[in-house]
């Protein structure tokens, strides 16, 4: 099928697939909607409408934390149980990507060897860009587009380099930081921000000599977020202890996440919750639709070109070069 092509049809025939369950036309569409080019972004967007009935039905889990923490070896141990018990997992890792080529520099399918090889596992890694929050540009298609192929849990894995991470926590349900067995440590440089977006905090690598410090570490975390507001009624974030390779805390973790989930969907927070994210997309694709449109607009394109010269310089504010574009572009009548 040509994904190229931008007649109704073809868009149909590749739902249909997509609904069936068929791996090859997930990954052509995700392809799609990562693409770049102007000639598919509409194709892209009837797709993703399309699917759109079929989706909505999965757990979506948010995953962060600093490199080295375990998110790989954590996710496979996670995906692996959750497969044993009759679930379908798509994961979207996102890779840091090479400012210069654009290129990812990870390779999630090698990093989550068992769980890759999987039926009922679908792994897509996509560099991160210059987006920020650490997740590539169309993952909320992507999230629309697994579930609309039948996958009941997602789980998107962010770069965890520092960045926002407010981007995760508004497309997933449930936000899951990682926390090595730092003794304390991690918690003095840790941001206020991401713990306040915390539903569930697990310390990873809670096994050998490292368990004293995991429980120590789990202790810690336990009080900070004691007297952080929680973010939603009736359920304050839970600190869990958890051993990838032996799989300790696996399957107390997901009790965790259907705990919460339940949680959420008697109190009418889930829907809200929902219809939050939606709108939340709506602001995040017009305020980038709008930049790109400003960009490509000869009539204004040279000048925010110098202006950005002039805003790198210290030659102007940034405030006061914005408002020039925006007056060029949308003078008052």
């Amino acid at each position: 099928m040509n994904l190229r092509s931008s007649s109704d049809s073809g868009v149909a025939g590749l739902v249909e697939k997509l609904v069936a369950g068929d791996r090859r036309a997930l990954a052509k569409s995700i392809t799609l909607v990562e693409s770049l080019r102007h000639d598919d972004q509409e194709t892209a967007q009837r797709l993703t409408n399309a699917a759109l009935p079929h989706a909505g039905r999965a757990i979506r889990v948010g995953l962060s934390g600093a490199p080295g923490v375990g998110k790989s070896t954590f996710i496979e141990a996670l995906g692996t149980w959750l497969i044993t018990a009759g679930r379908k997992v798509a994961v979207l890792a996102v890779d840091p990507s090479s400012q210069r080529s654009g290129g990812s520099i990870l390779g999630d399918k090698t990093r989550m060897p068992e769980l890759a090889q999987s039926p009922n596992a679908f792994i897509r890694p996509s560099p991160s860009g210059t987006t920020l929050g650490g997740v590539a540009r169309r993952t909320r298609e992507s999230i629309v587009l697994v579930e609309a192929a039948g996958f009941d849990v997602v789980i998107v894995e962010t770069v965890g380099v520092g960045q926002s991470e407010t981007a995760v926590a508004d497309m997933v349900d449930v936000f899951t930081l990682l926390i090595s067995p730092s003794g304390g440590d991690e918690l003095q440089g840790m941001k206020r921000g991401i713990m306040e977006l915390a539903d569930i905090a697990l310390v990873t690598k809670a096994d050998g000599d490292l368990l004293h410090a995991a429980n120590r570490t789990a202790a810690e975390y336990a009080a900070a977020l004691h007297f952080m507001r929680p973010k939603f009624a009736g359920w304050h974030p839970e600190v869990a202890l958890v051993s990838s390779p032996t799989r300790l805390g696996i399957p107390e973790y997901w009790a965790h996440v259907e705990r919460f989930c339940a949680t959420l969907q008697a109190s009418g927070q889930w829907d809200e919750h929902r219809r939050l994210q939606r709108l939340a997309w709506f602001g995040t694709e017009l305020r980038e639709g709008l930049v790109a449109q400003l960009r490509e607009r000869e009539s204004v394109a040279g000048e925010i070109r110098e202006l950005e010269k002039m805003v790198a310089g210290g030659q102007i504010t940034p405030a006061s070069a914005a408002g020039r574009i925006l007056s060029k572009a949308f003078p008052k009548p």
